[in-house]
């Protein structure tokens, strides 16, 4: 069978809610492999929700519906407060990227609770911004952090300066043709981290439409959290 866009391969999906420290219920979904324990856990931050991201953004989507079962990786992936999806509506309403901090930190206390491995964080976009602000108060909970596409429009100077010195590993993986942020302004924004790696996404635009770019971005995140895995196979055979 050939891996399409709409393939769910298989894996053991739960629906969760995560209730967040001023009080709200999010919505979510948690896949892990079917058939073993998970190598790596990646908790998905989604794009602009006023913009019309939410948990099924197709990068998330994706991963959620494939990971599991091709790279033996636990997924999680959730709706930001006030965000709506056919798995139900997240309580509350447009944090600005500020309240979001809640949401992050609801998001990796679930994960510690449920003993899941490796933990590292994946922003697109918007989901970008919430890690470079609100991920340094959890310093110790996460491996490292994966930014697809970040514009670096919320996330200030001061926001950056919390991740110098730092072990966890940071990775930007930027479109040739972003609409925001582009390679090379990519890299000047980021130099003030030393240890910050920018990814040129070569052909690739801010929403990673096409099967090849969705393959180019969750390869790009493997090679960091689970190499074994690649390359990622194009067909399944089903049992």
């Amino acid at each position: 069978m050939e891996i399409r866009s709409s393939t769910v391969l298989p894996a053991t999906r739960t629906d969760i809610t995560l209730q967040t420290a001023d009080g709200l219920n999010l919505v979510g979904e948690l896949a892990v492999p079917a058939d073993k324990t998970p190598v790596a856990t990646l908790v998905f931050l989604h794009p602009l929700p006023t913009a019309g991201g939410y948990m099924d953004s197709h990068l998330i989507r994706k991963a959620s519906n494939r990971l599991p079962a091709l790279a033996g990786i636990a997924t999680l992936r959730f709706n930001f407060r006030g965000v709506s999806s056919p798995r139900g509506q997240s309580e509350g309403s447009f944090g600005e990227g500020m309240d979001e901090a809640h949401d992050l930190a609801a998001a990796l206390r679930f994960v510690q609770q449920a003993g899941l491995p490796r933990v590292w964080l994946v922003g697109w976009s918007f989901g970008t911004e919430v890690i470079l602000k609100h991920a340094p108060a959890h310093w110790g909970e996460f491996e490292g952090a994966i930014l697809i596409a970040p514009p670096l429009h919320r996330a200030s100077a001061d926001d950056l300066s919390q991740w110098v010195g730092r072990s966890e590993p940071l990775v930007a993986l930027v479109p040739e043709f972003d609409d925001f942020l582009t390679p090379e302004p990519a890299r000047e924004r980021f130099a003030v981290i030393p240890h910050a790696e920018v990814l040129a996404m070569e052909g690739a635009k801010h929403l990673f439409v096409g099967e090849k770019y969705t393959r180019m971005a969750h390869e790009a995140i493997l090679e960091r959290v689970a190499p074994d895995a690649l390359p990622l196979p194009t067909t399944w055979e089903e049992s």
